[in-house]
């Protein structure tokens, strides 16, 4: 069963001027993270605005992605939603159309006990066939399924098969390997302030569920492949530590906010926000571009390049 490895880019939604989406510019951002090695892409993610589309908006996306990926890079969409009915009806949408696997995430707001985050993810995982995996995002959903959750989880389901964790503590990396060994695929969010992309790699992770992908997909492609040798090793240290500032920018508000900024820089569609988002601009919109600049990424990846 397909267990995502290496790197894998959550897609932001490339919005036309008038709000609709822009499936051509959908296009060109897949074409580039073909081109450049990333190893799958995660759609309808925080990164996709998913919040701010409708229920139509996203089975349309499932079915044009699908359309341009199917056979040429795995794809996983995003089947959360604020129910657990509404969460297994999606995923079995997705897994109709054809998507190559799902990920779930405890619904938001409602702040649930850990049983309950376990009966929900049981009931979504037992809904359908193809790969599932969770989003394990505290910051953004208010709750955190603890390592033992997910160990239970992955001894009944063998389609559950990947642990996306954007979680500071290292701890929480070294339990979820030593519970499930190899059933799951441990891959971790590159949000500096958390800095966990070399302690997941270091315990055996699997690779990095990553935004700077979008902006720098080769280098995060080589930095994100599991430690396998010393020389993998030493070229995630190098990679990661000249990046490591602009990663750090793409975090300076809320994903994907900075990340379609940068995207802009470099000419590519996708730097349309939706409301109540609002556009990066000023000296921060500065320093961003100067720093893209003095890294080679201008130059590297422009639009006339």
């Amino acid at each position: 069963m397909l267990k995502p490895t290496g790197s894998w880019v959550a897609m932001p939604t490339p919005f036309k001027p008038d709000n609709s989406i822009d499936y051509d510019g959908f296009e060109v951002l897949i074409e580039r993270q073909i081109k450049y090695g990333t190893s799958q892409l995660f759609v309808l993610g925080s990164c996709g605005e998913t919040s701010l589309l409708t229920p139509e908006e996203k089975e349309t996306i499932v079915k044009e992605i699908v359309k341009m990926t199917k056979g040429r890079i795995p794809v996983f969409f995003n089947a959360s939603a604020n129910t657990t009915e509404a969460s297994v009806e999606f995923a079995r949408f997705i897994e109709g159309e054809g998507g190559d696997g799902v990920i779930f995430t405890v619904p938001p707001y409602v702040l649930i006990p850990q049983g309950a985050a376990y009966e929900h993810l049981d009931i979504c995982m037992g809904s359908v066939r193809i790969p599932c995996g969770i989003y394990n995002n505290p910051s953004r959903i208010g709750v955190f399924v603890e390592a033992k959750t997910i160990s239970a989880l992955s001894e009944k389901h063998p389609n559950f098969i990947v642990d996306k964790e954007a979680m500071p503590h290292v701890k929480q990396l070294i339990q979820v390997k030593r519970l499930c060994g190899d059933r799951i695929h441990v891959l971790c969010c590159d949000y500096p302030a958390y800095s966990i992309v070399i302690p997941t790699l270091a315990v055996g992770g699997n690779g990095t569920a990553n935004i700077g992908g979008n902006i720098i997909p080769e280098e995060v492609a080589l930095f994100s492949r599991p430690w396998d040798s010393v020389e993998a090793m030493e070229r995630c240290r190098k990679l990661y530590f000249k990046y490591y500032p602009l990663l750090e920018s793409l975090y300076e508000l809320s994903n994907p906010i900075v990340v379609k900024a940068a995207l802009r820089i470099l000419g590519l569609p996708g730097g349309h926000l939706r409301r109540p988002y609002l556009d990066f601009a000023g000296p921060k919109y500065d320093d961003l571009e100067r720093l893209m600049d003095e890294l080679g990424v201008i130059e590297k990846y422009g639009r006339s390049k």
